[in-house]
């Protein structure tokens, strides 16, 4: 068998003497629209980087490997050492970086075992299944789909190289036992030593998967405008450097998962909260809250402002006013992304972020009319509230509830993690407001059919049969 493919090489070569050949890459030749090795290539020893090579000449060029040249490096190329040469780092950056020829190179690379002896953990990945329903790609794909990605941010970055390694192994922990944010940690840190990067950087590619979802996370489940929460991840991230990594990290991984997994006002918190975080880093100054729009704090009550995806209310203080602008909102097919409360020089003020739950905005003329009889405690409209949300209850997974002591100032954080449903936040601040909580903040994500719902509920931590009462009403609303 061996013999035979050597015949075919050596049989191709023969053929190629009398053929125009055009050269693409040390070691690499074109010819007939694909590419083949070089005869200087072929010896008793190959070059253990010899396939990484290829595969990047075709990422770069777009071309297909010919058949012939894949077989015989499946049989002949011999195993990477560890650590890999300088060679097989740089052509593993080519390959990663090349844009719209990754994706091609690398399956045909892994039809014929290739990858295997570049990634021996890419034997568990293969194929692996994705259990969040917001995934497009098989495991495998989704790794190598966010390398592609990632090139698209390359210029943003002090070290692409990084970036497109970190994004190569950012889930690497899946199907593994725990977070695999966590276990993936060590998975990485191996490959990265194996692939020959100093300790310095094989620990930034350890941040990079440990932190890849931190960023989503915080700026949708957390009160960006709270100085606890701009000091909590510069904390963790350190630097301005590791900082610009993960933010193109957590766009590509969720451009390579799905439309689900990202939109224009998750992009925008998302920026938010790397700027004000920058600026932390940066200055060691925590940047201040934003004031309040101040034609809030003018005018007769109540107040209605409409503008793009901004809904702010401002009304006589009064218990229950967030429940009642979230069940409003809701009524009109609008999702609450974020909501603050506050009283100023007594007025309420309600300031929320939404966006159409599923088609065109809603009319803003009877949205701002439903509004101002709601907020000024038109029992009608507060009847028609409970009644749509009643009977918008649906099924779902087990909800849960989710206590944070030092998440935020002045404040506890009460996560529920539940199945989406429309009204949702309006039943759960309504049973808040009963239960005699009062929530400054509240923080929405929604990831495919589940939703982390984030409160924030002023005062200190509460005693044991407080929190047990508050989640009791809680889970019950859901």
């Amino acid at each position: 068998g061996d013999q035979r493919l050597m015949g075919v090489q050596v049989g191709v070569e023969r053929v190629l003497d009398h053929v125009a050949r055009r050269p693409v890459a040390r070691d690499v030749v074109e010819h007939d629209g694909e590419l083949v090795l070089a005869r200087t290539a072929i010896g008793a020893r190959p070059d253990p980087s010899l396939s990484l090579r290829v595969a990047a000449a075709a990422a770069t060029t777009r071309l297909p490997i010919a058949r012939a040249t894949c077989e015989w490096l499946a049989a002949y190329c011999p195993p990477l050492p560890a650590p890999w040469p300088a060679d097989a780092r740089a052509a593993l950056t080519t390959l990663l970086g090349a844009g719209p020829g990754l994706v091609p190179a690398w399956e045909t690379c892994d039809r014929y075992g290739l990858v295997d002896n570049w990634l021996p953990e890419w034997t568990r990945l293969r194929s692996l299944p994705q259990h969040n329903p917001v995934h497009r790609y098989t495991l495998d794909r989704h790794l190598v789909q966010t390398a592609h990605e990632a090139s698209r941010h390359a210029r943003e970055v002090e070290r692409p190289d990084l970036l497109l390694l970190g994004a190569l192994l950012h889930d690497i922990g899946k199907g593994l036992p725990g977070d695999h944010s966590t276990v993936g940690v060590p998975v990485a840190q191996a490959a990265a030593t194996r692939i020959g990067l100093p300790p310095t950087e094989v620990e930034l590619i350890g941040t990079l998967v440990r932190l890849h979802l931190l960023l989503p996370d915080v700026a949708t489940r957390r009160d960006l405008a709270d100085p606890v929460t701009i000091a909590s991840v510069a904390e963790s991230v350190g630097d301005t450097g590791t900082l610009d990594l993960l933010h193109a990290l957590v766009r590509a991984d969720a451009a390579a998962t799905g439309p689900a997994a990202w939109s224009d006002w998750k992009g925008r918190l998302v920026a938010e909260l790397v700027g004000r975080v920058r600026t932390a880093l940066d200055t060691g100054v925590l940047p201040e809250p934003p004031t309040p729009d101040p034609a809030l704090l003018a005018g007769p009550l109540p107040v209605v402002h409409l503008t793009g995806d901004r809904v702010s209310v401002a009304a006589a203080d009064r218990r229950g006013l967030l429940a009642t602008v979230a069940g409003c909102l809701a009524l009109h097919r609008l999702e609450v992304i974020s909501a603050d409360a506050s009283v100023v020089d007594g007025r309420a003020l309600v300031e929320c972020r939404v966006q159409p739950r599923y088609g065109l905005p809603p009319d803003p003329v009877p949205l701002r009319a439903d509004l101002r009889r709601a907020v000024g405690g038109d029992v009608s409209v507060t009847q028609r509230l409970r009644g749509r949300a009643l009977a918008a209850r649906g099924g779902g997974a087990a909800p849960r509830v989710v206590w944070h002591r030092e998440a935020a100032t002045n404040a506890v954080l009460l996560e529920l993690r539940a199945a989406d449903a429309a009204g949702l936040l309006y039943r759960v601040a309504c049973a808040l407001d009963e239960a005699g909580a009062l929530v400054r903040a509240a923080r929405i994500s929604t990831l495919g059919a589940d939703v982390v719902d984030a409160f924030y509920l002023v005062g200190g931590w509460p005693d044991d049969a407080t929190r047990a009462r508050l989640e009791a009403a809680v889970l019950a609303a859901v």
